[in-house]
């Protein structure tokens, strides 16, 4: 379990790494860096307040529109990104 207590417009997703990606998913979205991109695409989902299984079939795990700053890590045995929202202008 991950707890995360920030400032406004940060969110955080973390995944176990070593676990294998789910094969719906993986057929669906590739399963090269699966976590990584996973974990991103949930930060970016959070900060539009919008379900990740929605977000899925509108922009996949890739890139999605808004202006979001993300940076994933893999550590031992866990994939950690954090995003933040970027202020318009």
């Amino acid at each position: 379990m991950v707890g995360w207590y920030g400032e406004a417009g940060v969110v955080i997703d973390a995944e176990l790494s070593d676990r294998q990606p789910p094969g719906s998913l993986a057929r669906r979205h590739g399963a090269e860096r699966f976590w990584e991109r996973w974990t991103a695409a949930e930060c970016r989902a959070k900060i539009a307040g919008v379900p990740i299984m929605m977000w899925l079939h509108r922009h996949g795990l890739d890139e999605g529109p808004g202006e979001v700053v993300t940076r994933t890590d893999v550590l031992p045995g866990v994939t950690l990104s954090v995003a933040r929202a970027q202020p318009p202008g």
